[in-house]
């Protein structure tokens, strides 16, 4: 009756802690989804400023402002180059959070949050040193409100980047999984992506 007893109690804390593992399992891919819902109403967005862009640029007659002969392509491809190899690293980081080494995560989740300070640094140059407004007609508007909403996303995958880092710090805290991690990389690659589309539409298409 003892033997009995104690073999009962052996599997039901057994099946407890199976279906624990399985109700974090499904919590995780349940947050991820989610994630991934709010990252298509994000696409849905730039989306439609991207296709206004295209029917405004392909329709009015005087496109670029008064003064205006065209964007300076150098600077912003150096940016480009930069912003994209970032999703490189932060790969190679949630890499070496999955094999556990910690110090190698960290080193190189700061370095592509070095790389996507910088590019914000780079947008502000640029911002600084040009001879138009967002008043500057159509072509005006349209550029700072590209540029600025998605240099806004980028400033947000920054915050989360060191929301990670220091929480990466706290021994053991991604033991149990990385959710946070995860969703921050697939972020942080759908804002290079976003940013290529941008960089060929308003530098390229001149």
């Amino acid at each position: 009756m003892t033997v009995n007893s104690s073999i009962s109690r052996e599997e039901l804390q057994e099946s407890l802690e199976t279906r624990t593992v399985e109700h974090t399992h499904d919590e995780a891919a349940n947050s991820m989804f989610g994630f991934i819902v709010f990252l298509l109403s994000e696409s849905i967005i730039f989306l439609s400023f991207f296709a206004g862009y295209i029917v405004y640029k392909t329709t009015t007659p005087d496109w670029l402002p008064p003064g205006v002969e065209g964007l300076e392509v150098r600077e912003p491809a150096i940016n480009t180059v930069i912003l994209v190899s970032s999703s490189f690293v932060i790969y190679f980081a949630e890499l070496a959070l999955k094999r556990h080494n910690m110090w190698g995560f960290r080193l190189l989740w700061l370095t592509t949050m070095m790389m996507g300070s910088y590019f914000l640094y780079g947008q502000a140059v640029e911002w600084s040193s040009l001879h138009f407004t967002v008043t500057s007609g159509v072509f005006g508007g349209m550029f700072y409100l590209l540029t600025g909403f998605h240099g806004l996303h980028v400033f947000t995958g920054v915050l989360l980047q060191l929301i990670m880092l220091v929480r990466s710090l706290i021994p053991g805290n991604y033991d149990k999984g990385h959710f946070g991690v995860d969703a921050t990389s697939l972020f942080w690659h759908f804002v290079d992506v976003i940013w290529i589309i941008l960089f060929l539409l308003i530098y390229i298409w001149q």
